[in-house]
């Protein structure tokens, strides 16, 4: 009998990964927002890792199917194709060659995207609560799963890097803390009845991350201290390729880093004479962490960003974007102790449920300097994350979910976020000196991630128009010193930057290569349209094509 199906096109074959995804992993489900994901966890255990790659292996023998379509090779359809093909293929490189085995990070691991996704967790209701009760319950074998994958790396000469199991442990120590810890934190507004009953879920869970500590300062740090900190050519290729969503030119764009090095320490020494004449650019950044505008108080520092973002909106609005109603709602919160030092953004739930978040890690600190707060809220908030991953989920069914949501390329979304940290320069939001050598601060800690990243896994030369050790080779040591003497960041924070790098890597330098793809976009789009060119029109057909990588972002932004 024949089948007289409709033959599948590439957005409905995305749409359907992401539902088997979601039940594979609830922690994608949580994030989407669907409620039958908030009480479970994944399997982090090799076979479960193994499971989502087969899904990602089946997909793509479907995605072929339908390629040959006519329908196919439309703009929408075409895109989603594009993007779940590489995104799918990117995984299974990582995946084939026993990555998720030596997943150790301050920022991206199993235990961090556990952390995220209770973050997460609705609370409004005893439903929500129960929910988080649940979860909880199922923490210990999550933790086991990861553990075991962990285990297997080991046995097959797999090592986490050392400088990241460091790290960790001292994250899972403050995360265990009976009092302060993760887990106590996570249930303390909880309405009274019900905390008492979640309480020795809480226990539990949080007994599971003391083993997997105890484990991992006995066995596996002692087992991953003399193996290298930087992953190499081959691995870093790959993992690039993952962040980025092109094959790059790695010399090029180590080539490029430094270019963007120089040009902003021009306008760094410029910024700096008008805010202490004769100073260098840390010199005038030391001067205003002291002496410059501050925000007093946690809950004052929150409200002026939630401000800053609502201003910027209104401002915006009708003049450089068109914003759809459930877009303009975006909440300024203060993160939980405990994860990085850095501040990040998780964009709302698919039914605009859950707002858009900004996040800041306070550090203990009481008293905040603005200079470097209000172009890093630009780059969170409005308009940047916000905007951009906000108008996918509002356009999402003109998309798929897919392009909408979990098959965000990093760089794309990052390159857009400090396009939009450029664009607020440009249109004047950042005119003192006091908020412009902040943004002239942030791009250079941007510019000086793509040399080190690169710099340091690569075992690349210094230049010889290098201030700093010119014909040397990199090496963590040497990164540390380099950032530390062009940064007006603590200690602390840098030191966990290169941690991320190294555990990450070719993830730090998708925000100026990625911003280097926006921006020539909009050149190619003003050379095409020259005096019709509305940048209003542009930026709302660019934030509507969701995600895609380097390579293809490229190609779709010169044709708006």
């Amino acid at each position: 009998m024949p089948d007289n199906s409709t033959p599948q096109l590439p957005r409905q074959i995305a749409d359907d990964y992401v539902d088997a995804l979601t039940r594979l992993d609830p922690t994608v489900g949580t994030y989407l927002g669907e409620r039958e994901s908030h009480a479970k966890l994944p399997d982090y255990s090799p076979e479960g890792q193994d499971e989502i790659a087969d899904l990602a292996r089946g997909t793509l023998k479907k995605l072929a199917d339908a390629e040959r379509q006519p329908e196919a090779e439309e703009g929408v359809e075409r895109r989603c194709a594009r993007l779940l093909r590489e995104r799918l293929n990117a995984q299974l490189a990582l995946h084939d060659s026993d990555e998720h085995l030596r997943q150790v990070s301050n920022l991206r691991s199993p235990l961090h995207f556990m952390r995220e996704a209770f973050s997460l967790n609705p609370v409004d209701t005893a439903e929500d609560w129960l929910a988080v009760g649940e979860r909880l319950r199922a923490v210990p074998d999550a933790v086991a799963g990861y553990r075991s994958s962990l285990t297997l790396g080991l046995e097959r000469g797999l090592p986490g890097g050392p400088r990241a199991t460091r790290t960790v442990l001292g994250q899972l120590e403050n995360w265990i803390d009976p009092v302060d810890g993760w887990f106590p934190t996570l249930v303390a507004d909880a309405p009274a009845g019900t905390r008492e009953g979640l309480e020795p879920a809480v226990r539990e869970a949080t007994a599971a991350l003391a083993e997997l500590r105890a484990w991992m300062e006995s066995v596996y740090a002692p087992a991953v201290a003399d193996a290298p900190d930087p992953v190499g050519r081959e691995r870093y290729a790959r993992s690039s390729r993952f962040f980025n969503g092109a094959d790059l030119d790695l010399q090029e764009a180590y080539e490029f880093g430094w270019s963007e090095y120089h040009r902003l320490m021009g306008q760094m020494r410029e910024e700096a004479g008008r805010i202490l004449p004769g100073a260098g650019p840390w010199e005038a950044l030391a001067h205003l962490a002291e002496h410059g505008t501050r925000i007093e108080g946690v809950d004052e520092v929150q409200r002026y960003l939630q401000g800053l973002m609502d201003e910027a909106m209104t401002s915006l609005d009708g003049t450089h974007f068109d914003l759809a109603e459930p877009i303009r709602r975006v909440e300024s919160r203060i993160a939980p102790a405990g994860g990085s030092v850095a501040p990040f953004y998780y964009p709302p739930s698919e039914d605009f449920s859950r707002p858009g978040r900004t996040y800041l890690p306070t550090m203990g600190k009481t008293s905040f300097p603005i200079y470097d707060l209000v172009s890093i809220w630009y780059h969170e908030g409005v308009p940047g994350h916000h905007l951009q991953l906000g108008q996918w989920v509002y356009v999402a069914d003109q998309l798929s979910r897919y392009q909408a949501t979990i098959g965000m390329v990093e760089a794309n979304a990052e390159g857009w976020a400090l396009y939009a940290e450029r664009l607020m320069d440009e249109l004047g939001y950042l005119g003192d000196a006091e908020r412009r050598l902040g943004y002239l601060d942030a791009q250079m800690m941007r510019s000086i991630r793509v040399i080190v990243d690169i710099g340091v896994h690569l075992g690349l030369t210094i230049p010889a128009d290098s201030p700093y050790l010119p014909g040397e080779r990199w090496t963590t040591e040497r990164a540390e010193e380099f950032f530390g003497m062009h940064s007006g960041r603590s200690p602390e924070f840098i030191a966990s930057e290169l941690t991320r790098y190294l555990s990450m890597p070719g993830q730090a330098i998708g925000y100026k290569i990625g911003e280097r793809v926006w921006l020539r976009g909009r050149e190619a789009a003003q050379r095409a349209h020259g005096s019709a060119f509305d940048a209003k029109r542009w930026h709302m057909a660019a934030l509507s094509q969701g995600s895609l990588g380097l390579d293809d972002l490229a190609d779709e932004l010169a044709q708006l």
